[in-house]
């Protein structure tokens, strides 16, 4: 089978820090998992490396066929990535991050009907000519989620995208989800929430301390039954 994202022992370290420890993970078209695991277990690090952010201290990491150390400019152009934190241009708004990237991208014309329904979808039509700045987290993240899916990329890697986000935004951030994986992209989330992370996802792959303890369908950690099997994964 042909995988759209292929990490193979994959470390990361930060001076005598090891970050992420031998992670194995693949992940075919139109597929959805879901990494999930405390603070500190090597979530948002794993995601850097596959964004092309962050280059890998070891191991094969390869997205589209191509390879992150060596290919890494190809790599972002197939990879739409919300980071964790960050990631936006205070000064800017809305409407001004999307042509930014429709320029950068070279997207094709009438790429402005994509970008205000998505702003509509997201509740942001409103603040579409308001600077970031003064946007609440919620808005900056579900903003953030936006941007990383407005070119329709192979693969779509969303960190925290759920964190302080209201219900209509979690609402819309599962439909892109969905749209994605039908389009044939491979979709990656980290979240800390459990619940969500098994409303998104059809695999769920667990992290303690930058290695992988555990991996089964997402369904398989729902309700009370799953959730006490995910806390004796982390124990």
């Amino acid at each position: 089978m042909s995988f759209v994202v292929d990490v193979s022992s994959l470390y990361v370290q930060f001076g005598t820090v090891t970050a992420v420890e031998g992670i194995d993970l693949t992940l075919p078209a139109g597929s959805s998992v879901a990494l999930v695991g405390r603070n500190g277990a090597g979530k948002s690090t794993t995601l850097r490396v596959l964004a092309g952010v962050l280059p890998p201290s070891f191991g094969d990491v390869r997205i589209m066929g191509l390879d992150v150390r060596a290919d890494r400019q190809r790599v972002k152009e197939r990879v739409g990535y919300c980071p964790d934190v960050g990631g936006l241009i205070p000064r800017a708004t809305p409407w001004e991050h999307l042509a930014l990237a429709a320029r950068m991208r070279r997207l094709a014309p009438g790429w402005e009907r994509r970008a205000g329904d998505l702003l509509e979808r997201f509740d942001l039509g409103g603040a579409a000519d308001r600077v970031t700045a003064g946007f609440s987290h919620g808005m900056s993240r579900r903003m953030s989620v936006l941007l990383a899916a407005f070119h329709s990329p192979d693969v779509l890697l969303l960190d925290e995208p759920f964190d302080g986000v209201d219900p209509l935004g979690v609402e819309a951030t599962m439909d892109l989800v969905s749209e994605a994986r039908l389009a044939g992209a491979a979709v990656l989330i980290s979240t800390h929430l459990l619940d969500l992370a098994v409303q998104a996802c059809e695999e769920a792959v667990v992290l303690r301390q930058g290695q992988v303890v555990g991996a089964s369908p997402a369904a398989e950690l729902a309700g009370a039954e799953g959730a006490a099997r995910y806390r004796s994964m982390l124990a």
